[in-house]
């Protein structure tokens, strides 16, 4: 599986989580200490918008759902579902191959292949996937496949920042490589 397919795999998986939550589990508190579901949903939100502006070269100014942000259910404060389904339509068409190809400006990083930061955008719908089920009770399963390709990536950059994953948590001897990839990002399966 290729990195487009892993990153519409994990979106899709995330997108059928967001369509299960009950409407009253949005305001849930989840592993993400500081978010609750809605928020969640409003950062993944904003991502996919981030991304497919990047790819079409439109301006985004938008903030509020940024890694970190203090209120992102703010970008989804009616029905966060609805919200997330009309996200993900108006902006599928422009994630191909050639606008991910695209090189965009990103703070100081200087010119940078869209490619190169789509491993971001996996790790993010797939973590957070699993931190909606969590918060309101849903069973997941995470793609295996997306999950060792994440594992790798996440394991090669610095991530140890309050805004983005807790520490290290050890995973039981026996874990299965979700397990651990969880507990690497903090999280307890």
């Amino acid at each position: 599986m290729d990195l487009l397919e892993q990153y519409f795999v994990a979106q899709d998986d995330f997108g059928r989580v967001v369509a299960e939550v009950p409407a009253s589990r949005w305001d849930a508190p989840t592993p993400c200490a500081a978010w609750t579901v809605r928020d969640i949903v409003g950062h993944v939100l904003w991502g996919r918008h981030r991304l497919s502006a990047w790819v079409t070269g439109v301006d985004y100014p938008e903030t509020a759902g940024e890694p970190g942000a203090p209120n992102p259910g703010v970008l989804c404060a009616g029905d966060p579902a609805r919200e997330w389904r009309g996200a993900f339509e108006a902006t599928a068409p422009a994630l191909t191959r050639d606008g991910l190809a695209r090189v965009t400006s990103i703070d100081d990083a200087g010119g940078v292949p869209l490619t190169t930061l789509l491993p971001a955008f996996v790790s993010d719908a797939l973590v957070h996937t699993w931190d909606i089920a969590q918060a309101c009770g849903l069973t997941v399963t995470l793609d295996p496949a997306v999950v060792q390709a994440t594992g790798g990536w996440v394991r090669s950059i610095p991530l140890r920042r309050p805004e983005f994953f807790g520490p290290a948590l050890t995973p039981p001897a026996d874990a299965d490589e979700t397990t651990r990839l969880l507990a690497f990002l903090g999280r307890a399966a």
